[in-house]
């Protein structure tokens, strides 16, 4: 099968829609298919070990957000689709390029997968306080123009529904449980984030204005606790004020931050706008308990009182009564641990990658149909 991703963001990038787009073209490159990738092009010479070729086009920085790029117009989209002979073009997150692609596609008579990642409404809303429409109304078009759109979770799935979009399928994400892994729990690393011995609640991802990670205020101001933030973004700086005595460690990648998650005793996400949150699924894979909103994709992930916490979204104090409670139980932790290791076992990316590919062979074989 000759695939063409056209995704909004790609390694070197580091941020769901650009892991999961690279994770979708090694495994149908490690089953025999033939994926092309088109993605916006990096700043700089940044480019990695893929494992298929990689088409970048130009793009600009996004205003206030230079680390996520955004796609100028480029005829190499329909020109790319076409010379690659595509049997199925998947577009990854689609909004600025995955736009374009649906709109080639639909020339080319190609047949189209959409997956859909980001709650672009929610970021709308957090950004510039409007625009909620506006980002339904080109979700909708795009969504409502492919032959399958994909949803991470049960919640996205609804939303999207709700909206009018229809032929949704739900499609999650896979975690690597080789990579992330209880046994990587490090001592030494432990002591550097915790010196005096804390409970250490770590969090990973953007700093950004969506994930509200000022709501862990309340948690750095509890004794016997040590927050630690891993990632980079806009926020950093006021971050830094709203959270004191946090450990800052920035960005952190690959087998690092494999040992980071295990070293954790408890993982806290904050942002209530995750349409899946594959640093939860990180956590777990890792043996270690989540605090998280009980809303979006988490609401997939964590077992309330099982595998972690679930708590009311964008309300500190929850947070903090959450890292409370679970600070005061050891054997709980444990327990939670233990679960939600045994829970994310069986959600490998070879697994999720192969349920993908039955959903490209479905929209296949409608079309086959149709045309017979």
């Amino acid at each position: 099968m000759r695939v063409v991703i056209v995704t909004e963001s790609f390694p070197p990038d580091v941020n769901g829609v650009a892991h999961c787009a690279l994770q979708t073209a090694r495994h149908l490159a490690a089953r025999g298919h033939d994926p092309l990738v088109i993605a916006p092009a990096v700043a700089g010479d940044d480019e990695i070990d893929s494992p298929c070729p990689v088409v970048r086009v130009p793009s600009l920085p996004l205003p206030g957000y230079p680390q996520v790029r955004v796609a100028l117009p480029s005829r190499r989209v329909a020109a790319t689709i076409a010379a690659h002979r595509a049997d199925l073009v998947h577009l990854a997150g689609p909004f600025v390029l995955g736009v374009r692609g649906m709109s080639a596609a639909t020339r080319l008579g190609v047949p189209a997968v959409a997956v859909y990642q980001t709650d672009l409404a929610g970021y709308a809303r957090t950004y510039v306080g409007a625009g909620e429409a506006a980002a339904w109304r080109r979700i909708r078009a795009v969504h409502t123009a492919a032959d399958r759109t994909l949803a991470p979770s049960s919640a996205a799935v609804s939303d999207l529904a709700a909206h009018g979009i229809p032929r949704v399928s739900l499609w999650p994400r896979g975690v690597d449980t080789v990579r992330f892994r209880p046994e990587l729990r490090d001592e030494a690393l432990r002591r550097r984030f915790a010196p005096n011995g804390e409970l250490i609640v770590g969090y990973v991802g953007r700093l950004a204005p969506e994930k509200h990670v000022e709501l862990l205020a309340g948690a750095c101001a509890l004794p016997g606790v040590r927050v630690v933030i891993v990632g980079d973004g806009p926020s950093e700086a006021s971050l830094r004020g709203a959270l004191p005595g946090a450990l800052f460690l920035g960005r952190t990648t690959g087998d690092e931050l494999a040992r980071t998650f295990a070293s954790f005793d408890v993982f806290a996400h904050t942002g209530p706008y995750e349409t899946f949150c594959q640093t939860v699924q990180e956590a777990m894979a890792s043996g270690v308990p989540v605090i998280a909103p009980a809303a979006g994709g988490p609401l997939d992930l964590v077992d309330h009182g099982r595998t972690g916490t679930l708590v009311t979204p964008l309300d500190t104090d929850a947070v903090t009564r959450a890292v409370e409670d679970l600070a005061h139980a050891p054997v709980l932790r444990a327990s939670y641990g233990q679960v939600a290791r045994a829970t994310v076992e069986g959600r490998t990316w070879a697994v999720v990658g192969d349920q993908l590919i039955d959903h490209y062979a479905d929209v296949l074989g409608a079309r086959t149909a149709v045309v017979a």
